[in-house]
């Protein structure tokens, strides 16, 4: 590459690709670069499947009791946006929101010693999740509302 650029980000974690976009509004020409074969850094989504398999070194691959792999998304951190804060203004600002899709999930999973566990989305999984929630948590998601 013979090219000039004004800036070179390597990395596309959240905070490279904020930065990416917010000199490139500002109108400076961005080299934004990855050492890997997808993009998000420690905080990316991997999908398909396989594609998580491979970054853990696990040969035996997902067993097809797993169904498809595109079918996965697993996120290497949790993530969430709340809907009002600096993070939100500055994907607003950078205008990258046109390349973000918000979708309704069907479940969260989380992997600890070994297992898959779902974390509870309702008040019947929570109060019915196994280890039992705080009794005082249980019973404030028991009341009825105002």
């Amino acid at each position: 590459m013979d090219e000039e650029y004004d800036v070179i980000v390597l990395g596309t974690g959240l905070t490279e690709c904020i930065l990416s976009g917010i000199m490139s509004v500002n109108g400076k020409k961005v080299l934004h670069m990855d050492r890997n074969p997808y993009y998000g850094g420690e905080s990316s989504s991997i999908t398909p499947l396989e594609e998580l398999y491979k970054r853990f070194q696990l040969l035996e691959g997902p067993p097809e009791s797993m169904g498809r792999g595109r079918d996965w998304n697993v996120d290497l951190i949790p993530k969430f946006l709340m809907a009002n804060g600096q993070l939100v203004k500055m994907l607003l600002y950078t205008e990258v929101t046109r390349y973000l899709d918000f979708k309704v999930v069907e479940g969260s999973f989380v992997y600890k010693g070994g297992k898959i566990y779902k974390v509870p989305s309702t008040e019947t999984e929570a109060l019915a999740s196994r280890p039992p929630l705080n009794p005082e948590i249980a019973k404030c998601l028991s009341q009825e509302g105002p």
